[in-house]
């Protein structure tokens, strides 16, 4: 099994990280077929064979996501996609 941590600052209030943080949600589950939901400031996200999470803290978005045996092969295109949505949204502050 693939794990994948991503840490990315912010500078944006709660209310806008969380914002952010669906934005990114949507985005990936648009371009991985993912489920996802909010528990408290965690968004969990899944499907077959991928397990994440996304956890808002006040300057910080930390995304761990954790690729089963098939997925594993495509761990360093999705490390690279996902690094790159949440600089895009979270450093856009």
């Amino acid at each position: 099994m693939a794990d994948i941590n991503i840490v990315q600052e912010h500078t944006l209030t709660p209310k806008k990280a969380r914002d952010a943080a669906q934005k990114v949600a949507e985005k990936l589950a648009e371009e991985f077929d993912l489920a996802y939901e909010w528990e408290g400031d965690v968004l969990r996200f899944e499907r077959s064979g991928v397990n994440g999470t996304l956890t808002l803290t006040k300057h910080k978005a930390e995304m761990s996501i954790k690729l089963g045996f098939l997925f594993g092969a495509f761990a360093p295109v999705i490390q690279s996609k996902a690094s790159e949505k949440m600089a895009k949204i979270f450093g856009a502050a």
